[in-house]
């Protein structure tokens, strides 16, 4: 394969992605009720309202977004760990291509490219489930407040948007992980991305519908 047909693979393989989150966005803006992740939002906040409204439930809801955080905090972990590898594995590429803009020759590979758009998910994925943990945290403060007290009163619209953003991004970030695999198997061979994409795509989608009985 020559250098063409290296870039023309790696960039369908990033635009397969792009054109798939591009879709999303607006099939969200459209029926957000026929999408998971908006649907989902708007269950947790309406489980948020659910045990705002019945007294002795502080200890189930805290249990509950207890487990919603540590899940978030394993996707933060894994995406950190990832991160890091990918760091030590590319910094060979990226020490001699800082080596060739001092010296004003700078060439920049299809795999350096690739891995740093593997850094970036890796990154992104990685701050999105933080946040989340930051969110699912706050909640869980909220929802250890007496219910029916002016203080649980006081903070119950904060604890609907929190819930809600907590959601949001623990579900960007285990995407953002799961977009990993296209841009990794376009490392190991360019064609292999486009493919792989094709195939995430098709699983991604099948997740993105709500399942309702």
């Amino acid at each position: 394969m020559n250098g063409d047909e290296n870039w023309l693979a790696a960039l369908t393989t990033i635009a397969v992605l792009a054109l798939y989150e591009l879709a999303v966005f607006v099939a969200q803006r459209r029926a957000p009720e026929r999408l998971a992740r908006t649907a989902h939002a708007a269950l947790r906040a309406e489980w948020f309202a659910a045990v705002s409204a019945e007294r002795g439930t502080e200890v189930l809801a805290v249990q509950t977004l207890r487990n919603s955080l540590m899940s978030a905090t394993m996707t933060a972990s894994t995406a950190v760990l990832g991160l890091m590898g990918t760091a030590t594995l590319a910094a060979p590429s990226l020490h001699a291509s800082l080596g060739e803009a001092m010296s004003h020759s700078t060439h920049l590979t299809v795999r350096l490219a690739l891995e740093l758009v593997l850094m970036a998910l890796l990154f992104a994925s990685f701050v999105s489930s933080a946040m989340a943990v930051r969110y699912y945290n706050h909640v869980s403060f909220i929802s250890a407040m007496p219910v029916g007290s002016d203080t649980r009163a006081r903070w119950a619209d904060a604890g609907t948007n929190y819930i809600r953003r907590a959601g949001l991004l623990y579900s960007w970030g285990l995407r953002q992980l799961v977009l990993v695999a296209p841009v990794l198997a376009s490392i190991l061979h360019p064609y292999a991305g486009p493919l792989t994409a094709l195939v995430v795509v098709f699983v991604l989608i099948g997740f993105e519908r709500v399942q309702k009985s």
